[in-house]
């Protein structure tokens, strides 16, 4: 009898508990990817610290799928990751690390989930319908962003602080047209080992960049910190927090799964605080938690496939 109550107690864990806890884990560690982030960046190029996390997290990735010998991609399967590389780590991954360069780490992660609100607006170019709950959605989002942006009125004046909104804010989009093109080329091929062809070809491309524009700094030239910051962008964003967070969805309802999307800007916000001694006046407190808000009410009425949207802290 014991024998059957252990048994059934452990079968319950791993049916809810732990997909439970993969998605604590989501929650803290894309959260703190962000601080990792703007620390890597204060004494590097931000694309030369993408192209470095990206080749060896991805470089580990094909290692681990060499050694099970799993297939390789096939005919159109290229295309969609080819296409997914660009959008997802040449550009969006890539831009959102650059902008925390220029901006504060809280806000970059506040920018970054706005992915929601983006995909609404492509719907409506593709003449979608949205439901009064969506518009009510958008409206608050809106009107939160309003509130934080009213305090940097002043930033704007600043060419750095503008360049790195702008591009989180295209950042943002980049991923949402990854999210929408992932919904409609469904691939059946593994998504670990996607993920790490992704990141393995956007590290090259980036690298080639760096090379042609001569942007690059010696090796020898980074700091102990950045490198710290890389090899704990690699092995808890990279590595196993993408893990996490794809177990998390295929055993977590999508209602649940999405709430990393909520938890990770306070994650980022409240550490960016106290380690870096950023602001958090009343209005990023209350603009921040407004817009979450109205992304949560947005994320909330979009079909669920796109409710499995990670905002882009691999």
């Amino acid at each position: 009898m014991l024998i059957k109550i252990k048994n059934a107690f452990s079968t319950k864990v791993n049916a809810i508990g732990l997909p439970i806890i993969a998605l604590c884990w989501v929650c803290f560690f894309w959260g703190t990817t962000w601080i990792a982030s703007k620390e890597g960046v204060r004494n590097m190029p931000a694309l030369q610290l993408v192209a470095i996390r990206q080749f060896i997290g991805g470089f580990l990735y094909l290692v681990y799928f060499l050694y099970k010998k799993t297939p390789w991609p096939k005919g159109k399967q290229w295309k969609t990751i080819l296409i997914l590389t660009f959008l997802n780590f040449v550009m969006s991954n890539a831009l959102s690390t650059w902008g925390v360069k220029y901006i504060s780490s809280g806000l970059g992660a506040i920018i970054g989930a706005i992915v929601p609100l983006w995909i609404v607006i492509i719907g409506l170019f593709r003449g979608e319908r949205l439901s009064k709950i969506t518009i009510i959605g958008i409206i608050i989002s809106f009107s939160g962003i309003c509130i934080i942006f009213y305090d940097h009125l002043n930033d704007f004046l600043n060419p750095s602080f503008r360049f790195g909104i702008i591009i989180s804010i295209i950042a943002t989009i980049t991923w949402a047209f990854g999210s929408l093109y992932t919904k409609k080329k469904a691939a059946t091929f593994n998504p670990y080992f996607s993920i790490g062809l992704q990141m393995f070809i956007s590290s090259i491309f980036i690298f080639a960049l760096l090379g042609a524009t001569g942007t690059a700094v010696s090796l020898s030239a980074i700091p102990a910190i950045s490198w710290w910051a890389i090899a704990y962008l690699v092995v808890f964003g990279a590595i196993l927090t993408f893990i996490a967070f794809i177990y998390a969805l295929q055993n977590l309802p999508a209602e649940i799964s999405s709430v990393y999307a909520y938890i990770n800007p306070v994650v980022a916000v409240v550490l960016g605080v106290i380690i870096f001694g950023e602001s958090l006046n009343t209005a990023i407190a209350i603009g921040g938690f407004v817009t979450l808000v109205g992304i949560y009410i947005v994320n909330y009425g979009l079909p669920k496939i796109l409710k499995l949207i990670n905002p882009f802290k691999s």
